[in-house]
């Protein structure tokens, strides 16, 4: 007998399969719609954890997201013990860029507010942001550096995941055929299924119907990102979410000899992110277009533009790769987390929407504590499903 099923293998799903395993469940199933793990927003991303940096108040999120980044130090050191893989956490911290009135504007109210709040931040002259960064554009305003906002290796951190489902040795990726089930040492197993519709039964889920198979478990757990809706119940809960893809469109460059920079660079229309390997990725768009994967020229072609008014050296680079992601997005821009009133045993955790990888840790170890502790969180509480359905319950009154 199963002792849970999470529908998703990302980011989100992997990390609290993982944390589920550390508090002492042992008979995990993955269902995921893909032939591997985290092939989707996951692999995608640019890594960044930067909650300073995107946001305009201390408010609900900006603490979860706070919260989260400051687990990743002890994140990615167990991650290195238990895998030997270098998940690549880089603290050089984030610069901020303004170019024009309407950045400086934005970036003066966004460090007066967190030096208020005593954040660690720091506003850098021009010369100051071209001593840091020298191939930084000379026409720079000024600069804010959140020294705390930092990055990570995503795809490592897949790859991280990947070898811990398998039990196999390091620095391979998940390799198998698209219908093969894996018995993996953390003790869950994973199916490439796409999940159909939940099976409730007197008000409890007791399982969920896929494209070939049924499966059972006492606990059911939905981490299917930009796919949820898509997922049919009895009463319509997972539609009334309205969580919808929202494409991103990415490029990387090929830094042959030197890093372009140390910093995460961004400004209000695109950032870079610079990896060891000398490539330095660029994003990204923000695209209403349904399930629509592909990247088109005219997106390239912007992306491409906005990275020349960070610094014109990026000119001189090969452009590499061209990728997109497609991210979960509900109605209110807030993750989805917890469990749904009248339903028993089913939780959900997804629309993370441009912050997957930064929320994995805090996600997981929240969720795994109600789940098996019933210990409550006030995140919880704040990104419930509950406020969707207390909504739709309220309209069909009226």
């Amino acid at each position: 007998m199963r002792d849970v099923l999470i529908i998703g293998g990302g980011i989100i799903g992997l990390s609290l399969a993982r944390e589920l395993k550390r508090k002492g469940f042992q008979k995990i199933t993955i269902l995921e719609k893909n032939s591997m793990c985290g092939a989707e927003a996951s692999s995608a991303a640019a890594g960044m954890l930067a909650p300073q940096a995107e946001a305009d108040c201390a408010d609900d999120f900006f603490r979860f997201c706070s919260e989260s980044r400051d687990l990743y130090e002890d994140f990615a050191a167990e991650l290195f013990d238990e895998t030997v893989v270098d998940i690549e956490l880089d603290k050089t911290g984030t610069l901020y860029l303004a170019f024009n009135e309407r950045d400086a504007n934005e970036l003066e109210k966004r460090f007066e507010w967190q030096k208020a709040a005593n954040l660690q931040v720091e506003k850098l002259s021009r010369e100051d942001v071209l001593k840091l960064e020298p191939n930084v554009s000379p026409e720079v305003l000024f600069g804010l550096r959140f020294p705390l906002d930092w990055q990570v290796e995503n795809r490592k951190i897949i790859e991280a995941f990947n070898l811990q489902l398998q039990g196999i040795g390091l620095n391979k990726f998940m390799q198998r055929n698209a219908r093969d089930k894996i018995r993996p040492r953390i003790g869950a197993e994973v199916f490439s299924r796409e999940v159909k519709s939940l099976i409730i039964e007197n008000d409890k889920v007791i399982g969920v119907e896929t494209d070939m198979e049924k499966f059972f478990a006492p606990i059911v757990i939905i981490c299917s990102g930009a796919w949820t809706s898509l997922i049919e119940d009895n009463s319509n809960l997972l539609s009334s979410l309205k969580i919808k893809p929202i494409r991103g469109q990415m490029l990387s460059f090929n830094d042959k000899f030197e890093r372009l920079c140390k910093h995460v660079i961004y400004t209000r229309r695109g950032y870079a992110v610079p990896r060891k390997d000398l490539r330095v990725l660029f994003g990204a768009t923000v695209e209403d277009d349904g399930f629509n994967g592909e990247t088109n020229a005219g997106a390239i072609a912007d992306l491409l533009q906005n990275s020349f008014e960070i610094s014109a050296k990026f000119k001189d680079l090969s452009l590499k790769k061209t990728w997109s992601g497609l991210r979960p997005f509900c109605a209110d821009g807030l993750p989805v987390l917890g469990e749904f009133a009248g339903i028993e045993n089913l939780f959900i955790a997804t629309a993370h929407y441009r912050n997957g990888i930064l929320l994995a840790p805090l996600t997981a170890k929240i969720l795994a504590e109600k789940i098996v502790e019933n210990k409550n969180s006030e995140y919880l509480r704040i990104f419930s499903p509950q406020r969707f359905l207390q909504a739709k319950s309220s309209e069909s009154r009226l």
